[in-house]
């Protein structure tokens, strides 16, 4: 419950950042026509959905399993980041479009000292939600709220580079403004990428990473009675993963006493944070 409370505060904290990041910045964007700033506009609008998409998604992960859903509602989560990710990916292409046309017709912006402003107060406020959620999502390890870090963090970069094309217009260098437009929607279009993948190779049951499988592998080691380590399998469980291993134990030991050992590796493996339960099968040798 602690970790579906974390996640809705980073979720309620985005959603009111972004809420007045957006009505700002498209106002200021539409009267200045600077299409950098209305290319970080509607990146303020995509964080906004994100943050909703991570509100459902964590509410339904918190769940717990039930008679048909055995392994919990974890993959909920991976599900909605999909929804963000592919919003991320079509926004994109927008923007790419409309700052194209911007870069062909090149124009000075209409108040830029605004503009400044706008810029200093996003990257502040941004800044302080990307620490607010670094510190989130190091206590959780969800993939939403590290999602939403790391919006938090291109915004940060996406604004600053909104803030050069505009100190750059006061200088009479117009064109810039489209090509920062152009920059911004590109690096929406990764971060919507990466989130896709993320989210798609979970749902696909990718395996544990090998960092981890190594950490495990090394507490199974440990085990002077286990002689062979034959078989390693996972499968994510919402942002944890199921395991399972088969030893080989000396065959003239007792039952009980094979056992015994796996019960015990099992309890060892189960209080890391990455598993959701171990599964140990015990084979004679």
């Amino acid at each position: 419950m602690d970790r579906y409370s974390d996640i809705n505060k980073a979720n309620i904290a985005g959603i009111l950042g972004n809420v007045f990041l957006l009505i700002i910045k498209f106002v200021v964007g539409f009267l200045s026509k600077s299409q950098a700033m209305i290319a970080d506009a509607a990146n303020s609008a995509g964080d906004i959905f994100a943050s909703l998409m991570s509100s459902i998604g964590s509410k339904i992960a918190s769940n717990p399993e039930d008679d048909t859903h055995n392994f919990g509602h974890g993959k909920a989560e991976y599900i909605f980041s999909l929804f963000i990710g592919l919003s991320m990916i079509i926004v994109a292409f927008k923007l790419i479009y409309d700052s194209v046309i911007s870069l062909l017709n090149p124009a000075k912006v209409v108040f830029p000292y605004i503009l400044i402003i706008v810029c200093i107060a996003t990257i502040t406020i941004k800044l302080s939600l990307y620490i607010y959620t670094s510190f989130l999502s190091k206590r959780t390890n969800s993939i939403l709220i590290n999602a939403l870090k790391k919006d938090h963090r291109n915004d940060s970069i996406v604004t600053t580079f909104t803030l050069i094309s505009v100190i750059f217009n006061l200088n009479g260098i117009y064109w810039f403004d489209g090509v920062v437009g152009i920059g911004i929607s590109v690096l929406i279009c990764i971060s919507g990428i990466k989130i896709f993948i993320e989210s798609y190779n979970v749902l696909m049951d990718a395996s544990i990473d090998e960092a981890t499988k190594q950490k495990i592998l090394d507490i199974v080691h440990k085990y002077n009675d286990i002689q062979k380590v034959d078989h390693f399998s996972s499968t994510p469980v919402g942002y944890k993963y199921l395991i399972s291993i088969s030893i080989y134990i000396d065959g003239n030991m007792s039952t009980y006493d094979s056992h015994e050992i796996a019960d015990k590796l099992e309890k060892e493996l189960n209080v890391l944070e990455q598993v959701y339960l171990a599964i140990i099968h015990v084979n004679p040798i």
